[in-house]
């Protein structure tokens, strides 16, 4: 019998639930001092829900910010929902855990990076990889197609 240890899809598995465990937190608790949230995702990943204009907009990923403003989170064991600011447009989303490229809390310079592996001859399934971050990454756009859409002017006072 072959049979081997699948770590890549345990390591996957493993930081999805770190991810849950965080936002169901936040979601009982608010987010404490100076966290906050860069979530990239797939908005072509087939379980996401977004506004139409957003998915022209951004039609391969996204990345949104969790910090000031956010409403109506809720955390299930697949993925999350939340309401965010667009230009004063409230919208919801869902986001299931498996659409997500990254994750990042630059408030503590922790982020995860979540690849599969492209080779069709690879049998080693995805690859979680820590992302090196600065409290100065979070004022960079980040490359490609993706816009970090900064919720600061929608601040509740």
């Amino acid at each position: 019998m072959d049979r081997s240890i699948d770590y890549g899809t345990l390591m996957h598995r493993a930081m999805r639930g770190l991810i849950q465990e965080v936002l169901e937190d936040v979601a009982a608790n608010g987010l404490p001092n100076e966290h906050h949230f860069f979530i990239t995702f797939d908005t072509m990943h087939p379980d996401v829900e977004m506004a139409d204009w957003l998915s022209d907009r951004y039609p391969e990923e996204m990345t949104v910010v969790m910090q000031h403003w956010f409403d109506g989170l809720e955390v299930t064991d697949e993925g999350f929902a939340v309401t965010l600011n667009f230009g004063d447009s409230p919208e919801a989303l869902y986001i299931p855990y498996t659409a997500i490229r990254t994750f990042v809390d630059p408030s503590v310079e922790f982020g995860l990076r979540f690849e599969t592996q492209d080779d069709d001859e690879s049998e080693t399934g995805p690859v979680v990889a820590p992302i090196e971050t600065t409290k100065s990454d979070e004022e960079d756009k980040p490359s490609g197609d993706a816009e970090v859409v900064s919720l600061d002017s929608f601040r509740k006072q």
